[in-house]
């Protein structure tokens, strides 16, 4: 009986556990538990009230597939102290393609929101993801509760308004909640700063396939990375209320894997080429890890440089990006990636190959820098177009994108050629050289207005100025885009 009892209780657990799929529950989200809450939102509360000067963390695993989606708790754990704002609690931009709320428990009170995207996300959308289920670890960070806690995610449904999809109870002196501190043995560098990482928007600089010979290339690379940064419009008008650190992570080899040319690499972080099998798209499933080297510093967005000249990289919103810094387009690559992470801003290219499908255009995107144009008299960004400006606005988008079928056409032809990493860069920018051309003789190509061609669709969509660094490998961000990353700014630095 010893050995049955268990046994039994253990089938008990699992049949009870076990998602009953049919209809109902793909309605909601895999039949996860999602408890119904009236959220009293007073606005930012006095934070001394209702948390303390500690930052929770919240570690779950994300499982699904393109239909449906599982969360399971991995660790509710102390992720050190609280270098956020303790003013901005709330977030009004409402960014991201997911959204979290931290909901006292006895008053339902708003205490705290922000909104963040994910790597399930973006893999949700994959081909791939509609054969084969997918799992990937996921974090949230908030302030220490001082009493029980009802965490509630939510997602964007299909008229892009969120929708709640898991609840979480906590109470932070459950046994199951580890209030310990990491003991940190990596090195931390400050790359800029500005004062109380409270009052500043923090940006950690990790580093992957960098040996423990090659710190000092690395905190050399991360001070050039962080100049191309502050050098480049709003960041470069706000510097002062940014701070950047570096944290050491040394790995056992130099350089990371890169899949397509069979390259491969055991590294810190677990950094790695061809994600989503897309050649030049970096990221890290390792989301543990990185969060607890991430840590060592205080922090709200974090970039991941990755030791290659391979052109390369990525961005999430509030995950983190990661780019070659070896490569000619390295600035290109911190800033526009960048915009990614720390402002949400969509690509606003249609012609190169997307690891994941273009969006059918049926709503109104939520990113701040492209627009379906569903109503062009209010414009998202309107107080930004001269009266003068037509709407949508002409350019020369025909002979433009005849041009860049071409210029993939022969990126894919060299690709398969394996050539030399120069031979790209060259490649590169002979094409970079030509938009410039094109771009010049355009009469309203300093002008703010519409114009079609964005977020991978040739038609449908549009951005808001002819050329910006989140269309072509360009260093700087259109006013529209700047806009969008200043009210980012704002949100960390009050």
């Amino acid at each position: 009986m010893k050995k049955i009892l268990p046994l039994l209780l253990g089938l008990a657990v699992l049949f009870a556990c076990t998602p009953v799929q049919n209809e109902q529950s793909k309605e909601k989200h895999a039949s996860e538990i999602v408890q119904e809450i009236n959220v009293v939102n007073n606005g930012n509360v006095n934070f001394d009230d209702y948390f303390k000067n500690k930052t929770m963390r919240l570690d779950y695993f994300h499982t699904g597939n393109s239909e449906t989606e599982h969360f399971s708790v991995d660790k509710v754990l102390s992720d050190g102290e609280w270098y956020g704002s303790k003013t901005v609690l709330i977030d009004e931009l409402e960014l991201g393609y997911f959204f979290f709320e931290v909901i006292d428990q006895e008053t339902k009170t708003l205490l705290y929101s922000r909104g963040f995207s994910s790597i399930f996300g973006e893999w949700q959308t994959t081909p791939q993801a509609k054969k084969e289920w997918g799992t990937f670890h996921e974090s949230i960070r908030f302030p220490w509760p001082l009493k029980p806690v009802t965490v509630r995610l939510k997602k964007r449904d299909a008229e892009n308004n969120f929708q709640p999809i898991w609840t979480y109870d906590i109470d932070p002196s459950s046994r199951q909640v580890n209030p310990a501190d990491i003991e940190h043995t990596e090195e931390v560098v400050a790359i800029h700063e500005s004062g109380d990482p409270n009052e500043k928007l923090d940006l950690v600089l990790l580093g992957d396939g960098y040996t423990a010979e090659e710190m000092d290339k690395f905190v050399a690379d991360a001070k050039r990375v962080t100049g191309y940064l502050l050098n480049a419009e709003p960041y470069k008008s706000r510097k002062d209320e940014i701070n950047v650190w570096a944290v050491k992570t040394p790995s056992q080899e130099s350089g990371v894997s890169r899949p397509h040319p069979e390259v491969y690499k055991r590294t810190a972080l677990s950094a790695h080429y061809s994600s989503f099998d897309s050649e030049r798209y970096v990221l890290s499933y390792d989301n543990k890890t990185i969060r607890n080297v991430a840590s060592a510093a205080p922090y709200e967005f974090t970039s991941i440089l990755i030791n290659e000249q391979t052109y390369g990289g990525g961005g999430i919103y509030k995950l983190y990006t990661t780019n070659a810094v070896d490569n000619k387009f390295a600035e290109y690559l911190m800033i526009h990636e960048m915009g990614h992470h720390l402002a949400d801003l969509a690509d606003e290219y249609y012609s190169s190959s997307t690891a994941y499908e273009a969006p059918t255009i049926e709503v109104e995107p939520y990113e701040v820098n492209v627009t379906a144009l569903k109503d062009k008299d209010n414009l998202k960004w309107k107080h930004l177009v001269n009266e003068e400006t037509p709407i949508p606005t002409p350019w020369n988008k025909e002979e433009f994108d005849a041009f860049s079928y071409k210029v993939q056409e022969k990126r894919g032809e060299l690709r398969a050629q394996r050539v030399e990493e120069s031979v790209m860069e060259e490649f590169f920018m002979k094409a970079h050289y030509k938009q410039d051309s094109f771009f010049a003789q355009e009469p309203y190509k300093d002008k703010i207005g519409a114009f079609e061609g964005a977020k991978y669709n040739q038609y449908g969509l549009y951005r808001s100025q002819l050329d910006c660094i989140m269309f072509t490998r360009h260093t700087t961000h259109c006013k529209v885009c700047q806009y969008g990353i200043s009210q980012v700014i704002d949100q960390y630095s009050k």
